[in-house]
């Protein structure tokens, strides 16, 4: 990794690494919409490469191919939110949906079903089915988005600093806290998906023969369950307001006057 002077050999990682951002690429690309370009992402994953090595110190605690696949994933993620790839009436769909599942909950305290979510949002079972399928890889990013902090990624909040700070790491815990406690309150199926999904690592083909349903009913159950978990981590915007800033790095080129 170095080089006769004792610095990290950049131009020998890069060709080392560079088929571990090939693969990551397409590993987020099964999960993706057609319409995304897998070269674009491994433009970006290898900027996200360049920027680990550029900012990789060995006394970090880490290993340097953990702290690149972060990276790496990191900056892939990053540029599908900057070229904004989703269409803006998919958003306001997903926050619709967001926002009904807030007030059923508050109604109800459980859990409602996808009837009453359908019932609520003026719409058929069918309807509100698909606007879950064309949820798919839009859910990719929202789920990366669980943090609250602003203006970094996760990297930079959990491998940038050589000193912990305490404010910091309890703050850390209480997030991870709050996803479990969501988890946990997803319905039995919902949380059997996101298990297989996240920790197993299957794809949504595979869950769907596990489970006995089609992929495409996996996809609609994950988008579901993603909806179910920000309002219980993020909470719910209204359906027609606009966005908060976006986490990770900032835009390259923000508006005049910003």
């Amino acid at each position: 990794m170095y080089d006769a002077d004792g610095q990290l050999d950049t131009d020998h990682l890069v060709v080392s690494y560079a088929p571990l951002v090939k693969r990551i690429a397409y590993q987020l690309m099964a999960k993706l919409p057609a319409s995304v370009d897998v070269e674009d992402l491994i433009q970006n994953g290898m900027m996200g490469l360049l920027d680990a090595i550029g900012r990789f110190e060995e006394g970090m605690g880490a290993q340097f191919e953990t702290y690149a696949v972060q990276r790496i994933r990191g900056s892939m993620l990053d540029g599908l939110r900057e070229n904004d790839w989703v269409p803006r009436s998919l958003r306001r769909d997903m926050r619709r949906i967001e926002s009904a599942i807030n007030d059923l909950e508050q109604q109800n305290g459980r859990a409602p079903s996808e009837t009453e979510l359908a019932e609520s949002l003026g719409v058929s079972l069918s309807e509100y089915q698909h606007m879950l399928q064309e949820a798919r890889g839009h859910q990719l990013v929202y789920f990366d988005d669980f943090a609250r902090d602003e203006g970094e990624d996760f990297l930079e909040r959990h491998f940038g600093e050589h000193e912990t700070n305490p404010l910091e790491l309890l703050e850390s815990a209480d997030n991870r806290a709050s996803l479990v406690r969501a988890i946990e309150a997803l319905p039995e199926r919902e949380k059997m998906i996101m298990a297989l999904y996240y920790d197993e690592e299957l794809n949504l083909r595979e869950i769907g023969e596990v489970l006995g349903v089609t992929e495409s009913r996996v996809c609609q159950l994950h988008s579901q369950a993603i909806a179910r978990l920000r309002v219980q981590v993020v909470g719910a915007r209204p359906a027609g307001s606009t966005p908060g800033a976006r986490r990770g790095r900032p835009p390259k080129n923000p508006p005049a006057g910003a």
